[in-house]
């Protein structure tokens, strides 16, 4: 499909791997899309800008730079970092077409069914989008795709005007009449409110008072504070509403001059808010943020997991802000024709932004039309690179599935500096655009949105899945069932019937069949530091005390980590410490205990500070203090190891030192974490045979570990 992309200060249309369907989504192909001008120009100029200027006006990401240059090297993060500049960004976040399939758990829509789409994150301008159900919207029969794709927008300048809550008769400022201000003119006048509209362009003016706007006044023409005073018999307005853009402080001082006593002002657009106190506290003005398209905006469970407000409760949300703007649209009460300055067709998109930056389109609002396709049939799903090379003789053939952060900054780069083992056949994400960027950036051979299309590709040998937790044991076994070999990221599973499902396959593969290598990410166990220990107390004659400390810094509850999808942080991530606890002593766990704190407040859940304590049947036990309670500027890691008259220190994994014995331990400059060695493991297992890099009993029985310690946290 086709699908509108900025890159470097560019615009460009792609061909990019149409979306899959998922559970609380439907897939719309779009008829309409509609630009928004002043947004998208700005990401399309914020976009062009060199390193430098970027890092002065975003330096909480210079300093997570610096932090990952500290443990990864400048040279991965300079890679890292380029790629990120290199890739090509969706734009577009109002839209409107017809219904192509329905997710699981949809029922109020169904295929055919003409709507209305709003979301920078789905919402873009492409021949097909995946939406929640929550930003989407049925269409009134009367209302046309064009005028319904400024849906967004429209919900914008509604959630603006709520927030000043006008009341019949009320005199309300506009200041700056591009298509938010347009809007809110017409939605103010419907709500039987005097409207005055200001802006420094007189055709915007002209436009606004041909459309209903009742006074219209421009700064070239006196004071405009004095004229709103005069306008309104020396009281004042009622209410300013704010929809220009630019970093000037005069704008919001300038507002809160124009207010009477006792008055209001909303911010809808973007402007310079250095405030004087003198401009408002004699008044006692009351100021107002207006957050986008309303309630629910921001919050992933409404948006993403369709989580609904009840309306007794929050009567309009983004969603019911979207509805109702439609319905005063189709009724007439809000005219758009006038605002309508151009449509191009998908394929003239350049010509449309260029027009845009020109200024050769008057009217505030541009769109794109989007044609039917030329063929019926499935959508298509896979996109060749065509600067791909051919896979070189002998080597593992893998498809990366999930191209989450992770899987960019570790496991793309060190597939790319493994070329004597791996060839990148194919990267697969949810998101076309993040899987075509990648497959270019790395040449893989193609780029999708579907498992499927990898599970029967017959030239991938191997899938590396690094999706989020709660898809690894199903994406796992659909994997193996393919005959494909595993590099599962961890957790294996989060459920014990699905590590049983896992289990079992192996269990019902007939005897003398080879079965497909299975690989959980357990990193850690394959880093220098862990080798060396492993080595060091493999003669051991007593059994060991391991105590291990994992500083793991907090995590917002609202992140994914904490949800069903990611499964908490024991089994999300001290699920690495059980599996090096297994590595070490090579013993079967027989006890399994933990006890967390419940700290004051709500502030952490209950897998964010705990202690875990394993005994094993070779008398060895080991203990993990797991917390989200200590400081991010104190180091992560740290294990120490008891045994024999010794003790092996393994510090963040830069050193492993050795007190006791003449045994030398391992030091680096950067962090080893093992990802790259276990890369190579799963690659020389593949090519040469032998014993699989992690025995499938011990993969087994880190992931049940955490299962039984995730049964104390949540006592």
């Amino acid at each position: 499909m086709k699908q509108v992309l900025i890159k470097k200060g560019q615009v460009l249309v792609d061909d990019i791997a149409a979306p899959v369907t998922e559970p609380g989504t439907v897939l719309v192909r779009v008829d309409h899309s509609c630009i928004s001008i002043g947004t998208e120009m700005s990401g399309i100029k914020a976009s062009s800008l060199p390193l430098w200027k970027r890092a002065l006006q975003q330096p909480e990401k210079v300093k997570k730079a610096l932090k990952m240059i500290s443990t990864q090297g400048l040279s991965a993060t300079k890679t890292l970092v380029e790629g990120k500049l290199d890739e090509a960004q969706p734009t577009g976040y109002s839209a409107a077409g017809t219904v192509l399939e329905v997710g699981d758990g949809i029922t109020d829509l169904a295929v055919g069914d003409r709507v209305a789409c709003a979301g920078a994150q789905c919402a873009h301008h492409a021949e097909v989008i995946r939406v929640p159900r929550n930003l989407t919207v049925l269409l009134p029969d009367e209302l046309g795709f064009a005028e319904a794709s400024t849906v967004t927008l429209g919900a914008i300048a509604m959630q603006g005007v709520r927030r000043a809550q006008p009341t019949l008769g009320e005199t309300f400022v506009v200041i700056g009449l591009g298509i938010l201000g347009q809007l809110a003119s017409q939605l103010l006048r419907a709500n039987g409110c005097r409207v005055i509209g200001t802006d420094l362009d007189r055709g915007r003016i002209r436009i606004a008072q041909e459309l209903g706007q009742h006074i219209g006044i421009h700064p070239d023409d006196g004071s405009d504070v004095e004229q709103v005073a005069r306008l309104t018999d020396g009281a004042g307005a009622d209410g300013v509403i704010i929809t220009a853009a630019t970093p000037s402080d005069a704008v919001i001082s300038t507002a809160f001059k124009m207010c009477r006593k006792k008055g209001r002002v909303v911010l809808v657009g973007d402007v310079g808010l250095n405030l004087n106190r003198a401009d408002f506290y004699a008044k006692e003005l009351d100021f107002f943020i207006s957050c986008s398209y309303g309630p629910g905006r921001y919050d992933a469970n409404y948006e993403e997991r369709g989580l609904d407000y009840p309306l007794s409760y929050v009567r309009w949300t983004e969603n019911r802000n979207m509805g109702e703007y439609l319905r005063l649209v189709a009724e007439g009460r809000i005219n758009l024709k006038p605002l309508i300055g151009a449509v191009f067709p998908v394929a003239q998109t350049t010509e449309a932004y260029a027009a845009v930056r020109q200024g050769s389109v008057k009217a505030p609002l541009v769109l794109l039309s989007y044609p039917p396709p030329a063929v019926a049939g499935p959508e298509v799903r896979a996109v060749r690179n065509v600067q791909a090379r051919p896979a070189g003789k002998g080597l593992v053939r893998i498809a990366l599935v999930g191209a989450g952060n992770f899987a960019k900054a570790m496991h793309l780069p060190n597939l790319r500096n493994l070329p004597e083992h791996f060839h990148l056949q194919a990267v697969m994400s949810r998101t076309g655009h993040s899987a075509a960027n990648l497959a270019k950036q790395f040449g893989a051979n193609y780029s999708t949105t579907e498992f499927s299309e990898v599970l029967r590709d017959p030239e991938v040998d191997a899938v590396l899945i690094s999706t989020r937790h709660n898809l690894h044991a199903s994406m796992c076994l659909q994997a193996l069932q393919a005959g494909k070999h595993v590099l599962v990221e961890k957790p294996l599973a989060l459920t014990q019937a699905d590590l049983l499902a896992v289990e079992g396959f192996y269990h019902s593969v007939g005897v003398g069949v080879k079965a497909p290598v299975l690989l959980t990410g357990f990193n850690r166990r394959f880093s220098p530091a862990a080798q060396r220990l492993k080595q060091i107390v493999a003669g051991r004659t007593n059994p060991m005390i391991l105590n291990y400390r994992m500083n793991a810094g907090y995590i917002p509850l609202d992140s994914w980590v904490h949800t069903a999808e990611g499964g908490g942080r024991n089994m999300g991530e001290a699920c690495h410490i059980y599996d090096l606890f297994t590595f070490l002593t090579g013993a079967k766990v027989v006890e399994v205990t933990a006890q967390a704190i419940k700290p004051a407040g709500a502030y952490y859940t209950h897998t964010d500070n705990f202690v875990t304590n394993l005994r094993f049947d070779d008398g060895s036990v080991g203990s993990l203090t797991y917390t989200a309670l200590g400081s991010k500027e104190y180091p992560k890691e740290k294990l120490d190891v008891y045994v024999d008259g010794k003790v092996l220190v393994l510090d963040d994994y830069l050193e492993l030192t050795v007190t006791g014995a003449r045994q030398k331990g391992v030091s680096s400059r950067l962090q080893q974490k093992g990802h790259s060695e276990e890369l190579k493991a799963f690659a020389q297992c593949i090519r040469q045979g032998g014993d699989w890099p992690i025995p499938l009993w011990e993969q087994i029985q880190a992931t049940d570990i955490s299962f039984q310690v995730e049964k104390f946290l949540r006592r």
